[in-house]
């Protein structure tokens, strides 16, 4: 292969620099860099001949003419691969990469440990009402104690929604740990599955009314997208808390907010947004029993370093012609194959 042959860019940001060190260590490769405000000029030429494109995975954070949709598709007509930084694709019609025979590849797992922790962390701060408590110290010089006692969270029961990477270490952390009851809805998952990944198979419904802790650690879907609204915080019980780190849209913030003014739920550990990052005037963000963060659960320096190195190191097999690891749409690898094959002279194993 020759010098350069092999076309990949992105715009803006990697994961971890670690990517750049990974991909220009190979000659054939040639990584272009464009940022949000690039002109046409600069940046037509590159999606042109670009094979695949490593895209950032918070949509707020890209410029919508380089999210993945079917005009990016046309303006790449050579594009083989999307490659996300993180787990989530949410810049990516998935469904216009098939049709176009595009592969799209995310990097799921890379920081699933990050963000369970954050969710771990969120579960324990809004149950011992630590929050509460640093903010009532800073307003008053006399605080009653008694009037912010929390909870212990061993013995309770936490409901995750989504088995995935990050709710299986959830249900592993909150087993192991605190020796609570794991219950979990995943309509892609059977019974011996989930229990496998230490948690009880139960239908949504079920888990918004048993749960002492609803945990979201699903990616974003058209099948979840406005999943948990009304009707569903209605079924929770009122000392019961409100957690996500998946993405924002799976839950109706508006419905939160109400379930939260009229004390319904006991409060919410917040980490993603409809809009990143949220406004300070975010009415979510008035309430002294909501927990928030700026879409930060898996930004750790850990996480980082794991996702630029799995995230290069995937591009990199693929385009040598080997089946990665992490498809976000396997159904396209017939009409994918085929493209690769008319690209590079040979077939992807």
């Amino acid at each position: 292969m020759t010098v350069n042959s092999k076309r990949v860019f992105y715009v803006k940001y990697l994961a971890n620099d670690i990517y750049l060190d990974i991909i220009k260590a190979r000659p054939d490769v040639r990584l272009d860099r464009l940022e949000n405000e690039s002109p046409d000029s600069v940046a037509a030429p590159i999606l042109s001949a670009a094979h695949a494109y490593q895209i950032g995975a918070a949509r707020d954070e890209i410029a919508r003419h380089f999210h993945v949709d079917k005009d990016l598709l046309r303006r790449a007509p050579n594009l083989l691969l999307v490659s996300s930084n993180g787990a989530g694709f949410d810049p990516v019609d998935a469904d216009a990469c098939t049709a176009a025979g595009v592969l799209v590849v995310n990097q799921s797992g890379g920081n699933a440990n990050s963000v369970a922790e954050h969710a771990l962390g969120m579960l324990l701060t809004l149950s011992k009402r630590i929050l509460e408590s640093d903010r009532a110290l800073r307003r008053s010089a006399n605080v009653d104690r008694n009037a912010l006692i929390g909870n212990e969270a061993q013995g309770k029961t936490i409901g995750i929604v989504g088995l995935g990477n990050v709710g299986r270490r959830v249900a592993e952390l909150c087993n192991g740990l605190l020796h609570m009851k794991v219950i979990a809805y995943d309509p892609y998952l059977t019974a011996g599955e989930m229990a496998a990944r230490g948690g009880e198979k139960v239908e949504l419904d079920e888990l918004m009314r048993r749960s002492d802790f609803v945990s979201i650690s699903c990616p974003l879907s058209k099948d979840n997208r406005g999943m948990i609204g009304t009707a569903q915080f209605a079924l929770m019980q009122p000392h019961a808390f409100f957690i996500t780190t998946a993405r924002g849209f799976i839950h109706d913030e508006d419905a939160l907010y109400h379930a939260l003014k009229e004390k319904r739920i006991a409060g919410a550990g917040l980490d993603v947004w409809s809009k990143e990052p949220p406004p300070p005037e975010h009415p979510l963000l008035q309430f002294d029993n909501v927990l928030a963060s700026p879409h930060t659960a898996g930004v750790t320096r850990e996480a980082r370093v794991n996702m630029g190195k799995i995230a290069a190191e995937q591009v990199l097999d693929t385009l040598d012609g080997k089946r990665p690891p992490r498809i976000v749409n396997p159904e396209v690898w017939p009409a994918y194959a085929k493209r690769f094959e008319q690209t590079f002279g040979f077939a992807p194993k």
